[in-house]
């Protein structure tokens, strides 16, 4: 029978190496540094990943992400990991996060491919462009500016964003599981839309392609169709 020896000399001797190097290497405390924990479902810089249902957050209005990160962390929004990350922290924390995602401005990947019938991508560009006001249906451009880009200072772009993710979100809104300040506008949009309706909007939208500039809208003159809680007049 043989016994093999190695011997763990040489590796014992390299830790204080390794310890010295790291202390030599400080972190910077910084906002930038402390986001690193977002990007690993939201991408590098908040640009989104391919996964679908994650949303990209860079460039979006701070007021938004803030509100959101709030809703996150008080219940009305429900996904576990998100709960976990801001579940005890502060108000000012929260904002400094979403002033910090809403200064980043990357560039936009090219939008998907949707393959859905000529009549289905007519009916999304209705509704997004029109709305629907037999049914109380607003258009999705009267709230979210005519380029979709979002309007200031607490609607977020549609443009951009995965099919996957839009129809997450209107189910949610649909069946309560996601919630906002009352008056919750989009949880009674959604729940005039029918399922048909939807699988259009969200067919279009994320179809469309990225405009240049992807600013917000200014807000301030602009009434909406309907009373907001998260974005009051």
């Amino acid at each position: 029978m043989f016994t093999f020896r190695i011997s763990i000399l040489p590796i014992l001797a390299c830790l204080p190496v390794q310890a010295a190097l790291a202390q030599d290497t400080p972190v910077p405390d910084s906002i930038a540094q402390r986001a690193l924990a977002c990007t690993a479902c939201h991408g590098k810089e908040g640009r989104a990943t391919s996964e679908g249902f994650f949303p990209r957050i860079a460039g979006k209005p701070a007021q938004y992400l803030y509100n959101q990160l709030r809703n996150f962390r008080d219940g009305r929004r429900q996904y576990p990991q998100m709960t976990y990350m801001v579940a005890h922290l502060s108000d000012d924390y929260l904002k400094e996060m979403a002033g910090y995602f809403s200064s980043l401005h990357p560039p936009y990947p090219p939008p998907q491919v949707v393959i859905v019938l000529p009549t289905t991508a007519e009916r999304g560009r209705r509704l997004v462009r029109n709305g629907d006001a037999a049914r109380n249906i607003p258009a999705c451009a009267s709230c979210h500016g005519e380029r979709l880009t979002g309007m200031l200072p607490a609607i977020p772009s549609l443009v951009g964003l995965p099919r996957d993710y839009l129809n997450a979100q209107f189910g949610a809104w649909k069946d309560g599981s996601r919630r906002a300040h009352a008056p919750d506008c989009m949880a009674q949009i959604a729940r005039q839309m029918n399922p048909e309706d939807i699988a259009a909007v969200t067919a279009w939208l994320s179809s469309q392609p990225v405009p240049a500039d992807m600013r917000a809208e200014p807000g301030a003159a602009h009434k909406l169709p309907l009373a907001c809680g998260s974005h009051p007049q």
